[in-house]
């Protein structure tokens, strides 16, 4: 008897998956409690057409994405910092400040799209990775000058 499971299931398949299970392990089990329905032609065309739309709106979403890439890696988050001798930065430039400043701009970008690899503590131009998709990573700079 063939399946598809509407829920995911450990050990036996994830939703939308189609497998080969013994008759009353389907009937009995699977499709009384919810987790799987018969795999008739027309549940099976029903799954390829949410198939279809599932990858539609994943496109879509990542050209939106990939637009909004393209705007924030022409910006340069400018931080005005305090130093002390030789020109040492007290404390450092954190994911929360620049997660403030990217809202404030207009973008909508939480604290764990935000990815550094060290601390931003020195004067200068860094680079952030923001990963608005997990295709979609968008590279911006960070410049940090000396408050005067």
């Amino acid at each position: 008897m063939k399946v598809i499971f509407i829920k995911d299931l450990k050990g036996q398949g994830k939703k939308g998956d189609i497998k080969e299970v013994k008759a009353g392990y389907g009937q009995n089990y699977l499709i009384k409690n919810g987790y799987a329905v018969l795999a008739s032609t027309a549940n099976v065309k029903h799954l390829n057409t949410q198939n279809r739309k599932k990858e539609e709106e994943l496109e879509k979403l990542i050209k939106e994405c990939e637009e909004i890439k393209k705007v924030l890696e022409r910006k340069t988050l400018t931080f005005k910092v305090k130093t002390g001798k030789g020109d040492k930065v007290f404390g450092s430039v954190s994911v929360k400040q620049i997660v403030s400043e990217l809202k404030k701009l207009g973008f909508d970008i939480n604290k764990k799209m935000v990815l550094i690899n060290e601390p931003l503590t020195s004067l200068g131009v860094h680079k952030v990775i923001i990963e608005l998709h997990k295709q979609v990573k968008a590279n911006i700079n960070i410049k940090i000058e000396k408050e005067r």
